[in-house]
């Protein structure tokens, strides 16, 4: 039986900042036109964390039950591993994703009804991100749903329900956070290529090559500071942002230097920490706006 705190590392708490970025960026976005409603953000966060915990633990056990995880060199997989069984992951995704769904419906009856669709959506990308008899992940669409999801829909989405519109400057940063969140899944999918090449799992980076996908994760992480740019049309304060450069230099560098497998692990942890350093730095540029 899977310990307490291998449950909590099999949650993958480095991909956290992938949900709480997207929060503070579409916040921050609905402060600069003065629409900021905090119960709605914390909310908005609550739902954001339970559907990438439900994501995580879904992805746990569809890439378990079908074998993807039994040689892996990054973090621990609870199915695996065979430390958790199959059923106990698949009903802590559901558990997690039953209480996003939820905590959405609450700002469904409190915002507009069509959300629900967006929310039906979330639901569905996050199962069939693994799971299913053709899960999309293993086709090399992994990096446009995250884009799309924990990026367009996630920033967009907080900003519509606590202002109950969306602007150019939301739609801005939502780009940046689609791209960051996208780099971390480049970065995850960078180390696994060999495995994942075995084990018929052709990701957007198998489909590219090493070298390709190495190009690509330095891309992504150029666009946030593109729109810190753009964004200083809507606040001179946006300029902050680029004090996250640093950090996406330093998430760079093992990519950069063709570190592999467990050398890039650090790429991975940094990677999320320039993301949510940019957002936090961008979220609090726009609230002064």
């Amino acid at each position: 039986m899977a310990t307490a705190g291998q449950w909590i590392e099999g949650a993958r708490p480095r991909t956290l900042p992938n949900a709480i970025a997207p929060v503070l960026v579409g916040t921050g976005a609905a402060a600069s036109i003065d629409g900021a409603v905090w119960w709605k953000a914390v909310l908005c966060l609550l739902l954001s964390l339970s559907l990438i915990i439900g994501v995580n633990y879904a992805n746990d056990y569809s890439d378990g039950i079908r074998g993807t995880d039994d040689e892996r060199v990054g973090p621990l997989r609870l199915v695996g591993s065979k430390i958790a069984t199959a059923t106990a992951v698949r009903n802590a995704a559901i558990a997690c994703l039953v209480v996003g769904a939820l905590i959405g419906l609450v700002l469904v009856a409190t915002t507009a009804w069509w959300l629900i669709l967006v929310g039906a959506g979330c639901l569905a990308g996050a199962w069939f991100y693994t799971g299913g008899r053709n899960p999309y992940g293993y086709s090399g669409f992994g990096e446009i749903a995250v884009f799309v999801f924990f990026g367009l829909v996630a920033v967009l989405g907080t900003q519509f329900v606590q202002a109950e519109r969306v602007d150019w400057a939301g739609v801005v940063g939502a780009i940046a956070v689609g791209a960051f969140s996208s780099a971390v899944l480049v970065t995850n999918n960078l180390r696994d290529i060999p495995t994942d090449t075995v084990s018929g799992k052709h990701t957007l980076a198998v489909r590219l090559g090493d070298t390709r996908t190495r190009t690509l994760h330095l891309v992504l992480l150029a666009v946030p500071f593109l729109a810190s740019l753009a964004l200083v049309a809507r606040t001179p304060f946006a300029i902050v942002g680029m004090l996250a450069i640093p950090l996406a230099i330093r998430a760079n560098a093992p990519v950069r230097s063709g570190a592999g497998g467990p050398g890039l692990i650090p790429s991975l942890r940094d990677t999320g920490l320039a993301l949510l350093a940019w957002s936090i730095l961008t979220a609090v540029a726009l609230a002064l706006a």
